[in-house]
Formats: C-alpha cells, structure tokens, sequence
C-alpha cells in the first residue's frame, strides 16, 4: 500500500529534526532480518539512546537536501531495504549499535554513514567507528588518568602512616 503524501511529508519532517540534532549516523542493509529481530535492535538501540528509522531512501535524501548541513552529502550509496541508526548524544553510538548487532546477526551488513559534518562515510569507516569507545567511556579514562597521581600520593601517604603507627603501637605494647 502506497504512503500517502501526508505522512511522507510527516516523515521527512522527522527525518529532518532527527539529521539536524543528529551526532551521528549508520546504515545497513537488513535484508533478511525478521520483525522479531529488528525490534531487537530497536531495543538495544533504545537502551544506547540511538533512534532506528525503516524508511525510504528517497525520503531521507529529501530530508538531507532540506538540511544545510548535510545538502552536499554523497548519498549515492542510499541503495537498497537500508535501516538507519541516529545516535544525537554520541558519535559512536549508532555505528557501534548496528556493528554490535550485525554480530549475531549475519544478514544486517552495514553499508555506510553520514557524519555531523555531512561528510558520507563508508561501511569500512563505519566499521572502525564501530570500535571506538563511547564519548562515556573516554571521559571515564581521562579521569582514572588525571587521578592516578593523586591515588598514587595517597597510597604511598597512608602507607607511611600505618608503618608509624605500627612501630608506635609496637614500642607502646613493650
């Protein structure tokens, strides 16, 4: 049944507020995916707080040229049933969403994606996005690096101490 002008003009208004505030974007090919696992992925990607839109590609490069941004973007590798993954709080998420997916699931293959910047990426970049760690895990490390020294100092402080208080407790038990 054919979509009516309406809703595909309702759709590309929610493509077009999703691409604006969106960090980051993935696509894949999910031909072959069952109702049951794209709702699977749905769910997984709610929890990463990614938004999984079925759409057509001709609507999404209608939203695309709506946007400034994104108005030069290649998407000539917009081909086939494609399932996008928009991730507005992180860069990584959505490529790393449908990567973690792909893993138990043979039949989504990833075929691109499209950057903050509007740049077009491939399912290669895609791939490595996909192995980077989370905005939340980066700044988790910069943090256990920045308080390393002062863990350190507390260590070897405390350390000290109880040496101290032992012998003194030593010397006062005589």
């Amino acid at each position: 049944m054919a979509i009516s002008r309406d809703k595909k003009q309702t759709l590309v208004a929610e493509l077009t507020e999703l691409f604006t505030t969106a960090k980051g974007t993935a696509f894949a090919q999910y031909i072959g995916l069952t109702v049951a696992d794209l709702q699977e992925l749905r769910k997984a990607a709610r929890e990463s707080g990614v938004v999984i839109k079925v759409v057509k590609n001709r609507l999404v490069r209608v939203a695309l040229s709506d946007i400034a941004t994104y108005k030069d973007t290649d998407t000539s590798n917009l081909t086939g049933q494609l399932v996008y993954a928009i991730s507005a709080d992180d860069e990584v998420a959505a490529a790393q969403v449908l990567n973690t997916f792909a893993k138990t699931h043979p039949s989504l293959v990833l075929a691109g994606g499209i950057s903050a910047e509007g740049l077009a990426l491939s399912a290669a970049d895609i791939t490595a996005l996909a192995g980077l760690p989370s905005k939340n895990q980066l700044i988790a490390e910069v943090v256990a690096q920045l308080l390393s020294p002062v863990h350190d100092t507390v260590n070897a402080l405390s350390g000290n101490l109880h040496a101290l208080l032992d012998g003194i407790e030593a010397k006062a038990t005589n």
